[in-house]
C-alpha cells in the first residue's frame, strides 16, 4: 500500500459517525416520541407550580420533561442519583439501543474501546440546594452521605460512564449553554486520534428551581409573556426572552471502521466542529456575533466543507433580543451569499432552553433532519424579525432538497463560548 493510501485508509477508519440517538425532553421521553411531536408543531411549554402546600403560588412557565426519568430506571439506581442524572441514563440506555450496543459496551475484556463525555451546565445544582435545606432544617445528621457525589458537575458523566464500561475515559466540559455541544466536539477528537472507538457523548440538565428562575428573571433573559404557546419566540419580531427547560440528549459517535466492522447503520457523520470564546462579556455576545461565526467557519473548514454545501441550520437562538440578532449575523458572516439557501430551525420554541443539554438535544434533532430529510418548525414563530435576515422554518416543517446535505448546529453560552457542529448525511 503507497503512503496515500496508507493516510486515506487512516483518515476513513477514524471518520467519525453516528451511530445512536437518545434523547428525553419536554415533547417525549424518547427519540422518536420527540421527533414526531416536534414536526407535528406541538409545544412542551407548560406551568410549573413551586409553591408549598397551602402557601402563595410560586409559577413559571418551564419546559418539564414528558416523562419523569425516575420512573424509567430502578428505583435504587434513581435514588442515587440526581435528576439530571437520571435523564443521562435515560438517553444514553436509548442511544446505545439505537446503535445495536448492549448497556455496557466497554465492560469486560475483548469488546470496543469506549469512552464517555457528557456536558453540563449547572450539573447536580439542585441537589445541593435539597441537601443544603437538610443542613438548614434539620442538622448535619440530615445531609445525605450520598450528598457529596450527586453535587459534583461530573455526576451525570460518572454514572454513565459506569454503566458502559468507559475505561477510556470519562469527560465532563462545564461551558454553560454550550456544554452538551462541546461534549460532542471532544468526541470528534477522541475518535480522530484513535482514543476510543466508542464514545457515548451528549449533554444533561435539570435546572428547574426557583433560584435559576429567579437568577435568570433578575438578568431580564427570561420571556415575560405569559401564554406557553407564544413565550419561547426565537427569531421573531416580538421575542423577549427565553423559556427555561429540562431534559437530555446523548450520541453514540463511533469510528467508521468500527461501525462497519459491526455492520452498524450509520445516521450520518459527524464532520466537523469548531470551538471558540468572544473574550468580550460574561454575560453578551461579542458585537456581530464575531465568535460564533468564527465558530461556524472552522467547523466547516475542519469539515473539508464550503459554505454552499451547507444546507440546514439548527439555530442556538434562544428568543432573547440580543442573542438571536448576533447569531444571525455570525450566519451571515461565516455562510455569506450562501445563507440564501439555507433553511434555518430554532426548535428551543418547543423544546424550551435547556442549558447544558441544549447543544446535545439539538445536535440529535440536526442528523433527524439529515437522516429524515426534513427541517422542523419553529413552533411559535409568527414574524421573523425583519433584521435578522434568515430563511427561517415557520410553523410547519420543511424538506431539505435531494442529494448530499451538510447541516450545522450552532451553541453559545454565559462566559463567551461558542460551538459550531457540522455533520453531513450518510447518503
Amino acid at each position: 500500500m503507497s503512503p496515500e493510501h496508507g493516510a486515506a485508509a487512516a483518515r476513513e477508519e477514524r471518520t467519525a459517525v453516528i451511530t445512536g440517538l437518545g434523547a428525553t425532553t419536554a415533547l417525549g421521553g424518547d427519540v422518536p416520541t420527540t421527533w414526531a411531536a416536534l414536526l407535528d408543531g406541538a409545544c412542551g411549554i407548560g406551568r410549573v407550580d413551586f409553591g408549598a402546600p397551602g402557601g402563595p403560588p410560586c409559577d413559571y412557565l418551564a419546559a418539564s420533561a414528558a416523562v419523569d426519568p425516575a420512573d424509567l430506571l430502578p428505583r435504587a439506581k434513581a435514588a442515587h442519583c440526581d435528576r439530571s442524572a437520571q435523564f443521562a441514563l435515560v438517553a444514553a440506555k436509548e442511544a446505545l439501543r439505537d446503535a445495536g450496543l448492549p448497556d455496557d459496551p466497554g465492560a469486560g475484556d475483548g469488546g470496543p474501546r469506549v469512552a464517555v463525555v457528557l456536558g453540563a451546565g449547572l450539573g447536580g445544582l439542585t441537589s445541593i440546594l435539597e441537601q443544603n435545606h437538610r443542613l438548614e432544617t434539620g442538622g448535619p445528621d440530615r445531609v445525605s452521605p450520598r450528598a457529596i457525589p450527586v453535587m459534583l458537575p461530573n455526576h451525570a458523566a460518572a454514572e454513565v460512564g459506569l454503566m458502559v464500561g468507559a475505561k477510556e475515559g470519562v469527560h465532563t466540559p462545564v461551558s454553560a449553554c454550550a456544554s452538551g455541544a462541546e461534549a460532542l466536539a471532544q468526541a470528534l477528537g477522541m475518535i480522530r486520534e484513535g482514543r476510543a472507538d466508542v464514545v457515548v457523548a451528549g449533554g444533561s440538565e435539570a435546572g428547574l428551581h426557583p433560584l435559576i428562575f429567579a437568577g435568570f428573571a433578575r438578568l431580564r433573559a427570561l420571556s415575560r409573556c405569559d401564554e406557553p404557546e407564544r413565550a419561547s419566540r426565537p427569531f421573531d419580531a416580538d421575542r423577549d426572552g427565553f423559556v427555561m427547560g429540562e431534559g437530555a440528549g446523548m450520541l453514540v459517535v463511533e469510528s467508521a471502521a468500527h461501525a462497519a466492522a459491526r455492520g452498524a447503520r450509520v445516521h450520518c457523520e459527524l464532520a466537523g466542529a469548531g470551538v471558540t470564546n468572544d473574550s468580550h462579556h460574561v454575560a453578551r455576545p461579542a458585537p456581530g456575533g464575531a465568535g460564533c461565526a468564527t465558530a461556524v467557519t472552522a467547523a466547516l473548514r475542519d469539515a473539508g466543507l464550503d459554505p454552499e454545501q451547507v444546507r440546514h441550520v439548527n439555530a442556538h437562538a434562544t428568543s432573547t433580543p440580543l442573542g438571536d440578532l448576533s447569531e444571525a449575523q455570525a450566519l451571515h458572516t461565516a455562510l455569506g451569499k450562501d445563507l440564501q439557501d439555507v433553511t434555518v430551525s430554532a426548535t428551543k420554541a418547543a423544546l424550551g432552553h435547556t442549558l447544558g443539554a441544549a447543544g446535545a438535544i439539538e445536535a440529535v434533532t440536526t442528523v433527524l433532519a439529515l437522516r429524515d430529510r426534513i427541517a422542523p418548525p419553529t413552533h411559535s414563530l409568527e414574524r421573523v424579525d425583519p433584521a435578522i435576515e434568515l430563511n427561517v422554518v415557520g410553523r410547519d416543517p420543511e424538506p431539505l432538497p435531494p442529494g448530499p446535505l451538510a447541516a450545522v448546529s450552532t451553541s453559545m453560552g454565559f462566559g463567551g463560548h461558542n460551538v459550531a457542529l457540522a455533520f453531513t448525511s450518510a447518503s
